[in-house]
């Protein structure tokens, strides 16, 4: 059930999460109970080192995964309770996902790559539009191939928000990109959150990129840390690693 508090609305409250996997014979924990509200609106990053279950925890919000125990409400629905075909559903009408490694098709251009989504979209925006939003409307007829890597990942963020999703969730954006472009993408998301009110969860293990957040969770060995509030957000532009 969504509740109220001087944040907003949670969009997404998980509660008691834990995520264990089996590999060989060894029992691995990803999660140890992890409690987590999400706002409306809101941008959050998630910092953390690897294997502080990050990935995992984003993974179970976007329905890519399921928890061991616990339980995650998306607004007034009960995820865990979801069979397969549900969390399908789920992904494609309200999450969009950009990952760290852009997972654009190469035979298609960018306007192409976009429209993909569009076609299963309840109410998408125009591929031209998605692409303008990232300043990339000299680009729709390029192949990935001739497009730097900070314009596929453009285009990737343009594809995840094309379908005007609830919630986007950034798996370590600009983990392959050099820190002027990196730039360059932070402030699109930014662009997006602000301009379009999506819901924003980054997860990085890039402590500069916490400053441009509402909230920033610190994750460690599968538990949450920390919470803390930016008093003063920055802009990306101001972002320095």
């Amino acid at each position: 059930m969504a509740t109220h508090s001087e944040n907003g609305e949670a969009v997404f409250e998980a509660r008691g999460l834990t995520k264990v996997y089996q590999v060989g014979e060894t029992t691995v924990p990803a999660l140890r109970g992890v409690d987590l509200d999400l706002y409306a609106g809101e941008c959050l990053v998630m910092l953390g080192p690897s294997g502080s279950g990050k990935s995992t925890l984003l993974n179970i919000l976007g329905g890519l995964d399921v928890p061991t125990s616990g339980v995650v409400h998306f607004r007034d629905h009960d995820l865990t309770a979801d069979d397969d075909d549900a969390l399908t559903l789920y992904r494609r009408e309200h999450v969009g996902f950009v990952f760290q490694f852009y997972n654009l098709i190469p035979s298609l251009t960018a306007r192409e790559n976009v429209a993909l989504v569009t076609d299963i979209a309840a109410s998408p925006m125009p591929a031209e539009e998605a692409l303008a939003l990232v300043d990339l409307s000299e680009r729709l007829d390029h192949f990935p191939s001739q497009l730097s890597g900070g314009e596929q990942q453009r285009v990737a963020i343009a594809r995840a928000v094309a379908k005007r999703p609830d919630v986007l969730l950034c798996d370590e954006p600009t983990g392959a990109l050099d820190v002027h472009t990196g730039v360059l993408v932070m402030d699109v998301l930014d662009r997006v959150n602000r301009e379009l009110g999506t819901t924003t969860a980054i997860i990085t293990h890039n402590a500069s990129i916490a400053r441009m957040a509402d909230r920033v969770v610190q994750l460690s060995d599968g538990r949450v840390s920390r919470v803390e509030r930016n008093v003063h957000k920055v802009s990306a532009q101001e972002l320095v690693w």
